[in-house]
């Protein structure tokens, strides 16, 4: 889902999540972004119409991957979502069943599977959704993702040493003041960030995706 880095596999991505516009895509882009996340949940305040943007979003570099977020969809419009030629996969952050996302491989859809972190035993079923991607996401009630806090990340780092065959994207609560802090304890395949790179709802500020990227970096 986040394409291959044969020169550097150790290398972190990032991935900065409720793109809603061009000029927000190529600021992550410009400074290192490696995935963008469009919400197509329409109760996100971060929703995002394919349809309207469908122009802008074919035309950003195929070398960063676009991603739609999907949260309790049909298993049609996820497929036809997946289908769409300028996106590249799905990460899945609702209540989706292993069913739903055994249907989605079989049909060689490439996506993530979110779980909302509250212990140990939150994780227990993370084998179970028919894909080497997970996110590593905190609980907030009524919010799936872009919650803005985070998650005891000792959790996360022995998920991370106890399924090294995963590809692990840790998400919630992520800063440029706290990510490499974060890098640095679990260690993941991956870092997923909205609210911490957020002017406001729905809208980066470009200053703080560059510290955030750069703080990946660092780290």
């Amino acid at each position: 889902m986040f394409g291959e880095d044969a020169a550097n596999p150790r290398r972190v991505r990032v991935k900065i999540c409720g793109i809603t516009n061009a000029a927000d895509a190529y600021a992550a882009i410009e400074a290192g972004a490696d995935a963008l996340g469009l919400n197509c949940y329409t109760k996100s305040r971060r929703y995002i119409d394919l349809d309207r943007a469908r122009d802008w979003i074919a035309a950003l570099a195929d070398t960063t991957k676009r991603i739609a977020v999907l949260v309790n969809a049909s298993s049609e419009e996820a497929l036809a979502i997946a289908r769409l030629p300028f996106i590249d996969g799905l990460q899945l952050h609702g209540q989706e069943s292993p069913e739903f996302c055994a249907g989605l491989a079989k049909g060689g859809v490439q996506f993530a599977k979110a779980l909302p972190v509250a212990d140990e035993g939150s994780l227990d079923r993370a084998l179970l959704f028919a894909t080497d991607t997970i996110v590593l996401d905190s609980v907030a009630r009524g919010v799936f993702g872009g919650s803005g806090t985070t998650f005891p990340w000792s959790i996360a780092r022995r998920f991370v040493e106890a399924h090294g065959m995963l590809r692990v994207i840790l998400a919630g609560g992520l800063t440029p003041e706290n990510v490499a802090q974060a890098v640095a304890e679990v260690r993941p395949f991956a870092v997923d960030v909205t609210t911490g790179v957020e002017s406001s709802p729905s809208r980066k500020d470009h200053l703080r995706l560059r510290e955030f990227i750069a703080a990946v970096r660092s780290a």
